[in-house]
């Protein structure tokens, strides 16, 4: 199974942010080992499901997650994840076409992300539910007029075949502003013990190279609210300090990384120190050699940290490439292959898989799973 907790880079999370639940849906073409098509569920941008169309099965990527869903839940849900692999696979041949496309051997992705949020104190809510093709902005839910939107001329004849479907937007209005928020709220329960912890940082000075950048690598901390600067004699420094993104890490915890870069006799006049910041931590590290870790040392707890940022510049390349590019944490997609309103109802349908957790099985009500009846 491939792990998309790098899904997070793509939405930054601050102290002070609502509740969200976001189902991603994205199907890949072309020349990729990449899987044709995979669903990722996010609770507090936080993977907590996962489905792929080479395992052909929904999996819990949480503990809280597969202690609370039952057995049905996972055997109810992978179907129709699989009915909607199909789908997309046409999707993505009708979006081709629309851009004509048709003769490319190309990478093309087609992404539908969607979902909602709620803030806990203030009960505020906020819906969305976008679709992209190629990294770019395609069609869109405008949740106020409950209308389709688009700035894109080969959306047209989506955008008026969904508007006319009013079965299909009464539905999305009530699944997004009851069924979305109910699960998320339930979510929440399932999984305050995790949204609620604070794990401090494990903080680390690295180089490969006698003439490379130190790096100040703090990792293994929660929540992914962190600071992490470079001073000289006390002072921040901003010049020849490159900050990196906040990455997740496998385990639910984030790490971050703030280079820097200066030559020997700089090191030998000035006093470094690493200074990081986290809740109601404070760690600094003082800038000396014996604190370093590099490439060529051999106890065995340095691999892990310097194996971690490898593998997480990696997988964000890997993502970028296969087109898992949020393209601003809100995106559209285009439809079903040849008719191009059954897509709308198919992608909500991940949700089936991804939001419920021991939901009713009705399926008329389709718990998290958007109804699979083709749009008109």
């Amino acid at each position: 199974m491939i792990s998309f907790c790098l899904l997070f880079l793509w939405i930054p999370i601050t102290s002070a942010a609502p509740h969200s639940m976001k189902y991603l849906y994205t199907a890949v073409s072309g020349d990729t080992e990449f899987p044709e098509f995979t669903v990722v569920g996010l609770l507090d941008n936080h993977q907590f499901v996962y489905f792929d169309s080479n395992t052909k099965t929904l999996v819990p990527t949480t503990e809280w997650m597969k202690e609370n869903a039952g057995e049905y839940y996972w055997e109810l849900y992978t179907e129709p994840l699989n009915n909607q692999y199909e789908g997309f696979k046409n999707l993505i041949m009708f979006a081709k076409k629309l851009f004509n496309q048709t003769q490319s051997k190309g990478v093309h992705t087609i992404q539908n992300l969607y979902g909602c949020e709620w803030n806990d104190e203030t009960e505020r809510q906020d819906y969305f539910h976008h679709y992209g093709y190629d990294g770019e902005d395609f069609i869109s839910l405008d949740m106020k007029t409950m209308r389709w939107l688009t700035s894109v001329q080969q959306a047209d004849t989506i955008k008026q075949k969904w508007d006319d479907n009013s079965k299909d937007l009464q539905y999305l209005k009530w699944y997004f502003t009851k069924e979305c928020i109910d699960t998320l709220k339930k979510y929440v329960n399932f999984a305050s013990s995790v949204l609620k912890r604070i794990v401090p940082p494990s903080v680390s000075l690295l180089q490969k190279t006698p003439s490379s950048p130190v790096t100040c690598h703090a990792t293994g901390f929660y929540p992914s609210g962190v600071t992490v600067v470079w001073q000289i004699d006390g002072q921040e420094q901003h010049e020849d300090v490159l900050h990196e993104e906040i990455l997740p890490n496998e385990d639910g915890t984030f790490q971050k990384s703030a280079h820097l870069t200066m030559d020997s006799e700089e090191w030998e006049n000035n006093n470094y120190t690493c200074v990081v910041e986290h809740k109601e931590n404070i760690i600094a590290i003082r800038l000396d050699q014996s604190e370093i870790k590099t490439n060529s040392d051999k106890p065995p707890e340095s691999d892990p940290i310097i194996i971690g940022v490898v593998v997480a510049v990696i997988l964000r390349a890997l993502i970028t490439i296969a087109g898992f590019i949020m393209w601003n944490r809100k995106r559209t997609a285009s439809d079903d292959g040849s008719d191009p309103s059954m897509t709308q109802q198919n992608q909500i349908q991940l949700e089936v898989s991804l939001s419920l957790i021991k939901q009713e099985r009705s399926r008329e009500r389709g718990g998290p799973l958007l109804k699979d009846s083709a749009a008109s």
